[in-house]
């Protein structure tokens, strides 16, 4: 076994002997033989309990556990936390809150003592009955590939993986090695309770389905062996549709491109969307419901912000879709906006004015009006403008809207329309509208950037002078940014 454990805990968890490790020990069979296996082969291991402080004995049981790292002469360190009175404060049940407050304890060591991983005992068994647990809530891929041998839990640690060395082992087999190596686990009676769930699962659900399949732990394992490649292939084809869609990552908020998303399969996007979610809330379960309801939101336009989990809202602006903790919190660098305070910019010809969030606008006076009346004919890019200097008033300022705004867009032969009704026609985002720079004069609107500027001031045949006005945006954030 130990010639075995070598290879992987070398190459499979990616371990080292130049730094520690902290295995966490409850003092069953298979923490016992976690440590003792790290023991043997010669790395440097902490034995890390915590007492759950759900039973009277669990105080003796620490005490033991640090007196059999005292006999294999490795280093110990015990916690404890009140499990019950977490879960009731939490709204979590009494399985969740355990994991919750052991692996703070266990990770909070390991950074602590700057250790390369966190190992734990998790067996074969413990494999399948995780599949079952998954499946039997509907998860997709990603559940049903069940527990990996290294992995990173950013909820608990961005930078320290957990590494689990007995996942290929069953857990008969760990008692058959401390019974092996003299050593004595200690039977923890909470492993009988049908209280949970995963005991539920080991005690009625898998005994019942071996009368189907007397091997059928064996076949499950066997298909978490094959998903986990799958995973693998699916999980380098995200990676590449996420390189090639995401446009924003902050720490509340990821921007897809939805033209982008649209040109994905609903399989792929439902992978984009559950990386979304997982990237801003980790360890956050995603089930098949909910992203399938999220990849029919792609494809109504017309349909409001959806909610999503944990928090997390997911609804489009444009071009773009956001998967967003806050949508108060959200930056503006995908709009042009006013500066936070700047009321009224006065302009000059040339000049040049910064706005918010990196954005800027310049204007420059052109001497070929035959030229700039071409390229405004053929223009595509609404942040740039051609304008009549000759029927321009004076001067001209930057400013956000005001109550009571009028504006006479270019194309309607002069009639004005309220420009809060325009801004609802184009489409702006409502959070963008307040703040959005407008090119005027006293209370007349020249251009609205990013649309069109009004029909009295638009290039015409007998045009002599011209200014030129760009909006220009900042460089897109990428993830690799």
């Amino acid at each position: 076994m130990l010639e075995n454990f070598e290879t992987i805990l070398r190459d499979r968890c990616g371990l080292n002997k130049a730094h520690p490790i902290i295995a966490g020990v409850s003092g069953g069979p298979d923490s016992l033989c976690l440590l003792d296996v790290l023991r043997r082969a010669g790395y440097p291991v902490v034995a890390a309990h915590f007492n759950h402080r759900l039973r009277p004995e669990s105080g003796a049981e620490a005490s033991y556990v640090q007196g059999i790292a005292a006999r294999l002469k490795i280093e110990s360190v015990r916690g404890s936390g009140d499990v019950r009175a977490y879960a009731d404060e939490h709204s979590m049940t009494l399985e969740e809150a355990a994991r919750y407050l052991r692996y703070s304890f266990l990770f909070g060591e390991a950074s602590r003592r700057e250790a390369q991983a966190v190992a734990v005992g998790h067996t074969a068994d413990d494999q399948v009955e995780t599949v079952l647990m998954h499946f039997l809530r509907g998860a997709g891929l990603t559940g049903l590939k069940g527990m990996s041998a290294r992995t990173l839990l950013p909820t608990f640690d961005a930078r320290i993986p957990v590494v689990r060395p007995l996942l290929d082992i069953w857990r008969e087999e760990t008692v058959q090695y401390c019974a092996d190596h003299d050593l004595q686990p200690v039977i923890d009676p909470s492993n009988d309770s049908l209280e949970f769930m995963r005991n539920r699962l080991r005690k009625l659900l898998i005994p019942t389905l071996e009368n189907y399949n007397p091997k059928f732990r064996e076949a499950i394992w066997r298909s978490v062996q094959s998903l986990e490649a799958d995973y693998e292939l699916l999980r380098e084809i995200t990676d590449a549709a996420w390189d090639a869609s995401v446009t924003g990552l902050e720490p509340d908020l990821i921007t897809f491109e939805i033209s982008s998303l649209m040109g994905s399969s609903p399989a792929l996007q439902r992978s984009l969307i559950r990386r979304a979610i997982e990237t801003l809330q980790p360890g956050q379960e995603t089930r098949y419901e909910l992203l399938q309801r999220a990849t029919g939101y792609l494809s109504n336009p017309q349909a409001a912000r959806i909610d999503l989990i944990g928090g997390l809202k997911l609804f489009r602006e444009g071009s773009s879709l956001h998967v967003a903790a806050l949508e108060s919190d959200l930056p503006s660098r995908e709009w042009p906006q006013m500066p936070s305070g700047a009321g009224t910019i006065q302009l000059s010809i040339p000049g040049e004015v910064e706005l918010g969030g990196g954005w800027k606008l310049t204007c420059e006076r052109w001497k070929r009006p035959a030229l700039a009346r071409q390229l405004a004919r053929d223009n595509k890019d609404p942040f740039r403008a051609w304008l009549d200097a000759g029927s321009l008033p004076g001067p001209l300022v930057l400013r956000a809207r005001k109550r009571g705004d009028r504006f006479e867009p270019l194309g309607m032969d002069g009639h004005s329309q309220k420009l809060s009704d325009f801004m609802v026609n184009e489409k702006i985002p409502r959070r963008a509208r307040n703040r959005w720079p407008l090119l005027c004069s006293e209370d007349r609107l020249i251009w609205v950037p990013g649309h069109r500027p009004a029909h009295p001031y638009r290039l015409k045949p007998g045009s002599r002078r011209v200014v030129y006005f760009a909006l220009v945006s900042p460089p897109k954030k990428t993830p690799a940014d």
